[in-house]
């Protein structure tokens, strides 16, 4: 039962909806940032320069740094996926789903700023406090995307998730041109550190995304839907999970909807993870090559994002998201015969144009591809835990690839494998679709003319 209490929420307030992007823009300065931009790439180099070379002590046990770097991602996703279900049913079953929400984002913000103590010579440091950022990161995504179904109604999801993604890649761009100009230009802030430049873009993550976050945290409602039971809020939130459960294994096209999903974010996410550090490692290029590419990634997704928005109004989610896959295999397949910047810069400019438009309609299929419920947090934990381990499954095979071959370009190859696959499941629901939308044609017709039948003989 919905409590009494609970105000209504108006779905489709622009204030509200402003609010809800806005997270996009305060959190995205992780992924830009920490995870993709100037973390990957001080790490490399400040491992390399403290333990001269890439084979690292990590707690006493040497591993190779990029490998360590691969790992420790796959591990805080692990963690994640493992714990983020029980926490949104639990944000179903009272309504707090804000605050698990602010929890993440905390311990996300603070985790980065941490980063500042980092210097190459203490790896552990290192390691767990971008580990932790990764959790907050991705935990907090869990709440923020079962907020969409809440505040909008389904035919505004793939604009406003759009929207979402696009002010995210700005936001993202912003700090990191500041950031930027403080790395290529460390002298006319009086900085002679050479490590520096980067602590300082760790600490401004921090500031970014908890300042901003503030605004989302505002305007979202306190309390959204909850449940009336007596007894342990955990046990219940086990059971409305349970629930959740059975009606995606009754549903074939969700189902299907989500294996699809889960190769395709193997993919992408190990993508955008591991690309700074491919080029760093695999291509020796240098920040000042790296950091503007990224750059140029994150501006032509904003395009990217809204293209394909555009072409899922004229084709449809399934068709524009098999379009984007078939892209990044192409894409995938020029990395292998990239060499040098001019060839790492063009494929960096197709990359952005697929990837946002890629998530967004991820995201946005999936929140039409729902049942009509109030369990928006449960039913979203299945798409953000199947996208977490996705990203664990991805980050972990890349490293154990190049650990046992010496060479990055074995691991690209493996996900071409994981976007074709993924393509695959999407030509099987497209198929499924189009055969249940026939038969509901047929019945439909053959269910009219019974009806003029009938009609006609009782006059």
């Amino acid at each position: 039962m919905i409590k009494e209490n609970l105000k209504e929420i108006k779905k489709n307030d622009p204030k509200v909806i402003r609010g809800w992007v806005m997270y996009d823009w305060a959190n995205s300065v992780y992924q830009l940032t920490i995870a993709s931009a100037v973390f990957p790439i001080f790490y490399n180099q400040a491992t390399k320069a403290a333990y001269h070379g890439p084979t690292v002590s990590f707690f006493g046990h040497p591993a190779i740094n990029t490998v360590l770097y691969s790992w420790a991602i796959a591990a805080a996703y692990l963690i994640v996926g493992l714990f983020s279900p029980i926490f949104s049913s639990i944000a179903d079953y009272t309504g707090r789903r804000k605050t698990f929400m602010k929890v993440f984002t905390f311990i996300g913000a603070i985790s980065c700023g941490l980063l500042y103590f980092f210097n190459g010579h203490n790896v552990e440091w290192g390691i767990i406090f971008f580990a932790l950022g990764t959790i907050g990161y991705g935990g907090s995504l869990v709440f923020y995307n079962s907020f969409l179904p809440v505040i909008a109604d389904p035919e505004y999801h793939d604009s406003i998730s759009a929207r979402g993604y696009s002010m995210g890649y700005l936001g993202g761009v912003i700090l990191l041109v500041i950031n930027l100009i403080i790395i290529l230009f460390p002298a006319w802030f009086g900085i002679s550190d050479p490590q520096l430049p980067a602590k300082i873009s760790f600490l401004s993550v921090c500031v970014w995304w908890l300042g901003f976050a503030h605004l989302t945290f505002r305007r979202l409602p306190k309390y959204t839907f909850g449940h009336e039971k007596e007894g342990n809020p955990i046990f219940n939130g086990y059971r409305e999970l349970r629930k959740v459960y059975v009606q995606v294994k009754k549903s074939f096209e969700l189902k299907i909807y989500l294996l699809a999903f889960f190769f395709l974010m193997m993919g992408i996410l190990t993508v955008m993870f591991m690309a700074a550090t491919y080029g760093e490692k695999q291509l020796g290029l240098k920040e000042t090559v790296l950091i503007p590419v990224i750059l140029v990634i994150q501006l032509v997704g904003m395009l990217g994002a809204t293209l394909f928005s555009k072409l899922s109004a004229r084709i449809g989610n399934i068709r524009a998201l098999m379009i984007s896959i078939g892209i990044w295999i192409f894409i995938c397949l020029g990395v292998l015969f990239v060499t040098n910047a001019i060839g790492f810069v063009i494929v960096a400019f197709f990359v952005g144009l697929v990837m946002g438009g890629s998530q967004s309609l991820a995201r946005s299929t999936f929140s039409k591809m729902i049942p009509e419920t109030i369990d928006h947090t449960s039913f979203f934990s299945f798409y953000d835990v199947t996208e977490k381990f996705a990203t664990v499954a991805g980050t972990f095979s890349f490293g154990i690839i190049e650990a046992l071959t010496g060479s990055m370009k074995y691991s690209v190859i493996a996900i071409i494998g994981f976007f074709i696959v993924g393509y695959l499941f999407l030509v099987v629901l497209r198929w499924r679709l189009i055969e249940s939308y026939m038969r509901n044609s047929i019945d439909g017709a053959i269910s009219m003319v019974r009806q003029r039948r009938n009609n006609g003989n009782k006059n």
